[in-house]
C-alpha cells in the first residue's frame, strides 16, 4: 500500500472503448467465452449444506429458454418485469432472462411490505412478476387490484395451486419459452440484436425514508461501463472466486452479479446473512463484498471472545495485533516496516492471523466495502491480520461503482479512486457531484426529482459531504441531510461519531446521534446482540434476554466507559452528553435497518422519538 496518486494508475482503455453493447450481448459473448466452466455455485434446496454447480453453458441454455418464454408471454422491448426474491441463483438466471428478452427489470426487496410493493409494481408498469415463494405471492394476490397491468406472475418455488392461470411455475415458463424456440430458433438473438445501449436495463427504487421511493432508471450502457471499467484496472481476474451475499435488488448486489459477465469469474450465491461466516469458511472465495456492518460485527465477536478469555491467549492477541498495527500503519505512510517488526510479523502470522484468516476461507485477496461508511480503525485492524478491506462509494443513482480503494493503493478512511471514465467534483458548500457514464438517466417519470438531481451540465448532487486529497482520494464525511447544527450554531456529522464509536466499543450495533437545534449531543445505542451475549456470560447475566442485559447498571458502565473514550476524540460540541441503551435490536422488519444493512436513521429516530425526548427532559 502506497499513498499513489490516482493520475499514476494504469487503465487499460481499451475494455472500456470496445465494450458490449448491452448486458444481454456481454452474457453471450461470456457463454461463448467460456461454456465449460463454472458459472455459479449455489445451496442445493433438498440438502441446504451441500453445494451444486451450474456452468456458463448450462446457465446460457436456461437463460435462453427463459427469455423465450417471457417473450411469449407478450413482453416487450424495455417493458419492465418484476423480480420479487432473496438472493439465489435463480434471482440471476431471471434477471439475466430479461436482459436477454430486451425488456428491463424492476427489483424488489422480499422485505418490501404488500403496499409499497404494490407502488413500485404500478409505478414502474411491470407486466410480469417473479416471486420467490408464497410469502410474496401472497403480497400479490393481496393488491392484485393495485398492481397495474400485471399479465402473469411466476413463481420460483412453490406450487401455484388451482388459480385463473395468473400464476404460472418457473419450470413453466422454461417450457415456453422452449416451445417458442422450436418454432423461432432466433427469437431471443434477435431481441438482443435489437438493443440499443441507452435503453433501460434496470429499474431500481429508492429506499424511501421520507415519501414514496424513486425508481432510478440505468440503462445497459450503464452497466456495461461500470464492469469494463473495474476490469480495465485488472485487480480481478477469472480465476477469483465471489461469495455473493447481498441483496440483489440493492445496486451493489446487482453490480457484483453483473461483474462476472465481463471477467468470467464464478460467482458462489447464498442470501442468508446469518450463514456468511460459515459459508466463507466453505466456499473459501478469493473476494466478497459487504456493507461495514458485516466487519464490524466479525472484528467486534472476535475480539470480544478474546478479551472474555483472557490470560496468555489474549496476551498473545494483543501483541499480534500491535505488531500487525504497526507493520500497517507504516505501509500506510508509504515507509518499508523494520526488519524487527517484519520478524516479529511472521511469528504472529503462525501464531494469531492465520487461525483469522481461515475463519473467512483463508483464501482471500480483498473484501470489497460499500453502502455505508466503514471505521477507519476496523479497516486498519482487518489489514494487520493480513485481510484486505477496499472500501468504495457509490450510489443508485450511479450504477454502485463509482469510487474505490485498489490493492495496490488503499487509503484507509477514503473511498478511493473513481472508477476510470468516472469524474468527480466537490461543490462549494462540500457536496460531492459526480459526472461520467454511470450516472442514471433519471428518475421514472419524475422530471422534477431528476431537475433537482442532475445539473444542467450533468453533474450528479449525491447529497454527500466530502472532500478530495491531494492523491486524488475522496473522503465522505456524512451526508448533507443527516448533519444537524446546535443551538450553539455548530455542525455535527453524526454519521462520522457513529462510525468512529463502533471501531471502539466492540458492543455496540449502532449509534444515533441527535441534537439538532439543542445545547448538547445525545445517543441512542443499539447492542449486538451476540457480541454482548458473549460478554454478559461472563458477568452473570448469561441466561438474561437482551432487553434485560440492555437495562443492567453493569452494561451501563460498559457502554458509558467507551462513551467517555468516545468523547476524548470529538470537539466540545459534539460530545455525547447523555445516552440511553435501547433495550431491542434494530431490524429490517421495523424498517430501521435496509436489506443492505445500511441504517436509516430518521426511521429509528421516529421510532424512539419518547426516548430520544426523555434525554432533553
Amino acid at each position: 500500500m502506497t499513498a499513489q496518486h490516482a493520475s499514476e494508475e494504469v487503465v487499460d482503455w481499451s475494455r472500456i472503448e470496445n465494450r458490449a453493447p448491452s448486458v444481454a450481448a456481454l452474457f453471450l459473448d461470456r457463454v461463448a467465452q467460456s461454456p465449460g466452466r463454472e458459472a455459479f455455485r449455489y445451496v442445493d434446496p433438498q440438502e441446504p449444506e451441500r453445494w451444486r454447480s451450474i456452468t456458463w453453458s448450462e446457465v446460457g441454455d436456461r437463460v435462453l429458454n427463459l427469455a423465450a418464454g417471457l417473450i411469449a408471454l407478450g413482453v416487450q422491448g424495455e417493458q419492465r418485469v418484476a423480480l420479487a426474491s432473496s438472493t439465489r441463483h435463480e434471482w440471476a438466471l431471471a434477471d439475466l432472462a430479461v436482459m436477454c428478452a430486451g425488456a428491463a427489470t424492476t427489483t424488489v426487496y422480499p422485505t418490501t411490505k404488500a403496499d409499497d410493493v404494490a407502488f413500485i409494481i404500478a409505478d414502474s408498469s411491470s407486466r410480469v412478476v417473479f416471486a420467490e415463494d408464497d410469502s410474496q405471492l401472497d403480497k400479490l394476490r393481496e393488491r392484485r387490484e393495485e398492481l397495474g397491468h400485471v399479465d402473469k406472475v411466476v413463481l420460483i418455488d412453490g406450487d401455484p395451486g388451482n388459480n385463473d392461470g395468473w400464476v404460472i411455475t418457473f419450470e413453466q415458463l422454461q417450457d415456453l419459452g422452449a416451445e417458442l424456440l422450436a418454432k423461432e430458433p432466433e427469437a431471443v438473438h434477435q431481441r438482443i440484436e435489437a438493443i440499443k445501449p441507452d435503453d433501460l436495463a434496470t429499474l431500481i427504487y429508492t429506499s424511501g425514508t421520507t415519501g414514496k421511493p424513486k425508481g432510478v432508471r440505468l440503462s445497459h450502457s450503464a452497466w456495461t461501463y461500470e464492469v469494463s471499467a473495474i476490469d480495465s484496472t485488472g485487480f480481478l481476474d477469472a480465476d477469483d472466486l465471489q461469495y455473493l451475499w447481498l441483496p440483489l435488488a440493492h445496486v451493489f448486489g446487482k453490480l457484483l452479479l453483473t461483474l462476472p459477465l465481463q471477467i468470467g469469474f464464478a460467482t458462489a450465491i447464498d442470501g442468508r446473512v446469518d450463514k456468511i461466516v460459515e459459508n466463507l469458511a466453505v466456499v473459501r472465495p478469493t473476494f466478497m463484498g459487504a456493507a461495514p456492518r458485516i466487519f464490524e460485527k466479525a472484528y467486534a465477536r472476535i475480539v470480544s471472545m478474546v478479551r472474555e478469555e483472557g490470560g496468555p491467549k489474549e496476551k498473545i492477541f494483543d501483541w499480534a495485533v500491535g505488531v500487525g498495527l504497526s507493520v500497517s500503519r507504516a505501509k500506510q505512510a508509504g515507509k518499508t516496516p523494520s526488519v524487527f517488526d517484519s520478524i516479529q510479523r511472521t511469528v504472529a502470522d503462525r501464531l494469531v492471523y492465520r487461525t483469522i484468516r481461515d475463519r473467512f476461507g483463508g483464501r482471500l485477496k480483498f473484501f470489497i466495502s460499500g453502502s455505508a461508511a466503514l471505521n477507519r480503525d476496523v479497516a486498519q485492524w482487518f489489514d494487520s491480520v493480513g485481510i484486505v478491506i477496499l472500501e468504495g462509494y457509490g450510489l443508485s443513482e450511479t450504477s454502485a461503482a463509482t469510487v474505490v480503494n485498489r490493492p495496490s493503493a488503499n487509503q484507509f478512511g477514503t473511498v478511493g479512486w473513481p472508477v476510470p471514465g468516472t469524474e468527480i467534483q466537490i461543490a462549494d458548500d462540500g457536496e460531492v457531484l459526480i459526472k461520467g457514464p454511470g450516472v442514471m438517466s433519471g428518475y421514472h417519470e419524475n422530471p422534477e426529482a431528476t431537475a433537482e438531481a442532475i445539473t444542467d451540465d450533468g453533474w450528479f448532487r449525491t447529497g454527500d459531504i466530502g472532500e478530495l486529497d491531494d492523491k486524488g482520494y475522496l473522503r465522505i464525511t456524512d451526508r448533507k441531510k443527516d448533519m444537524f447544527k446546535t443551538s450553539n450554531g455548530k455542525y455535527v456529522a453524526p454519521s462520522a461519531i457513529a462510525s468512529t464509536f463502533k471501531g471502539i466499543c466492540p458492543y455496540v450495533g449502532e449509534i444515533i446521534v441527535d441534537g439538532e437545534g439543542k445545547s448538547f449531543c445525545v445517543a441512542l445505542v443499539s447492542l449486538d446482540p451476540e457480541a454482548i451475549g458473549e460478554w454478559a456470560k461472563q458477568h452473570g447475566m448469561g441466561d438474561k434476554p437482551l432487553a434485560e442485559i440492555a437495562n443492567a447498571q453493569q452494561t451501563r458502565n460498559l457502554i458509558g466507559g467507551y462513551i467517555e473514550e468516545l468523547n476524548a476524540t470529538l470537539n466540545r460540541w459534539e460530545q455525547i452528553k447523555k445516552f440511553q441503551i435501547l433495550d431491542r435490536e434494530l431490524t429490517i422488519e421495523n424498517g430501521e435497518i435496509t436489506p443492505s444493512m445500511k441504517l436509516k436513521r430518521k426511521v429509528v429516530m421516529k421510532n424512539f422519538s419518547d426516548a430520544l425526548a426523555g434525554l432533553y427532559s
